[in-house]
């Protein structure tokens, strides 16, 4: 009688990399943030209060927030291609939009957004000109948001229809807050809304980060 030896269950080397790919994108949120507030205050003539995070990739330091711009915008983007394969996840639209937020991101760096008001140091006050590459940069990131927005929409649904109240509200909430924000910047531009935007990015990225660690640890999103 012949014997069959047991076989041993491999994990596909697949799985292994997806899940660092997630957690890349969990890492990128606390890259963009820090680097944000590192340049924001150490940055001669940088004012949160009166200048957006991507103006800071203007001047000779620039190359520091074009090179966030990118990481973390590739880090989202192949972390979205994992949570695209993620067993994990049973929606089609949340990847997509995770993707296209990453994407804006890197176009971000890609067209660089234009000198404005004082910044950097010998620019004169006030909104100042608008180049090609600072108004595609504009248009790459208006995908990017819109795309977050939506991204946390899609996430509060699905966490409803499954009886997660809390991650429901929670997720609205945020995506809510980002687009109130976004549109006081964009009509009336003071300090107060200024810095709340801020902190509505800073809370966005929190919540893709968040997004990604429950794929990353086998919970569904």
């Amino acid at each position: 009688m012949t014997q069959v030896a047991p076989t041993a269950v491999v994990r596909p080397a697949t799985v292994d990399r997806d899940r660092a790919l997630l957690l890349g994108g969990v890492l990128a949120g606390p890259i963009f943030v820090a680097s944000a507030l590192l340049q924001g205050f150490t940055r001669d003539g940088f004012d949160f209060r009166r200048h957006p995070v991507s103006a800071l990739s203007t001047g000779g330091l620039g190359w520091i927030q074009i090179a966030t711009f990118l990481t973390t915008g590739a880090l989202c983007l192949a972390a979205a291609v994992a949570l695209r394969r993620s067993a994990s996840t049973g929606s089609v639209w949340l990847p997509r939009l995770l993707a296209l937020y990453g994407l804006g991101l890197v176009g971000a760096g890609i067209f660089s957004a234009d000198p404005l008001d004082g910044f950097p140091a010998g620019t004169p006050r006030g909104a100042g000109q608008i180049s090609w590459h600072g108004g595609l940069h504009f248009l790459v990131a208006a995908v990017a948001f819109v795309s977050l927005i939506v991204a946390t929409v899609v996430g509060g649904r699905r966490a409803a229809r499954r009886g997660e109240r809390g991650r429901a509200v929670y997720s609205l909430a945020t995506g809510a807050f980002f687009a109130v924000t976004w549109v006081a910047l964009i009509v009336r531009p003071a300090p107060a809304v200024m810095v709340a935007f801020g902190v509505a990015v800073a809370a966005g990225w929190l919540w893709v980060a968040l997004t990604f660690a429950r794929a990353a640890g086998g919970r569904a999103d």
